[in-house]
């Protein structure tokens, strides 16, 4: 299973300079739950943006995506494109699950191959120049939670939607 997570604004914005644009304990909590177990696959952008005491991501294999060869990330792997990744994170029998954690770039040309999107939807303007994919009509919500108001404030939901024909 490959997957996208991502949380976004009411008008798509998923970052702003290397951080999130909103705070959201119930989501970080959520994001936990649903990679821990799993292979996450990152952009160096991301891996980065993560705090350094969360580096590597614990309870999951760490997959970081870079073009410069000699990058260390240390408790991740550094792979140059995302087949590598995929074929590290399902172990090559096809068998792992996998959560792609951002970038743009690394949800754009992951979504393709998805199976699964895992988004939280935060009810609020906000100010960034990292926007989500466009989800297209081959996405089925299948799982759809109320708006609740986060301990922060922010207002937010979950949604998980599946690939129509798979």
């Amino acid at each position: 299973m490959l997957g996208l997570i991502w949380a976004q604004s009411r008008g798509g914005v998923i970052g702003r300079d290397g951080t999130l644009p909103w705070h959201l304990p119930e989501d970080l909590a959520r994001f936990r739950a649903v990679t821990t177990g799993a292979t996450v696959v990152m952009g160096r952008r991301t891996w980065e943006s993560l705090p350094e005491r969360f580096r590597p991501l614990p309870g999951r294999r760490n997959v970081v995506l870079t073009r410069q060869p000699s990058y260390d990330a240390p408790g991740a792997e550094v792979v140059a494109n995302l087949t590598d990744a995929l074929r590290l994170g399902d172990g090559g029998d096809g068998d792992g699950d996998i959560w792609v954690i951002g970038g743009a770039a690394v949800y754009r040309d992951a979504l393709p191959l998805a199976d699964r999107l895992a988004i939280t939807d935060v009810d609020g303007d906000y100010d960034g120049g990292v926007i989500a994919p466009e989800v297209g009509p081959e996405w089925t919500e299948s799982a759809r939670g109320e708006w609740q108001t986060s301990s922060t404030g922010v207002r937010f939901r979950w949604r998980d939607l599946r690939r129509a024909n798979r």
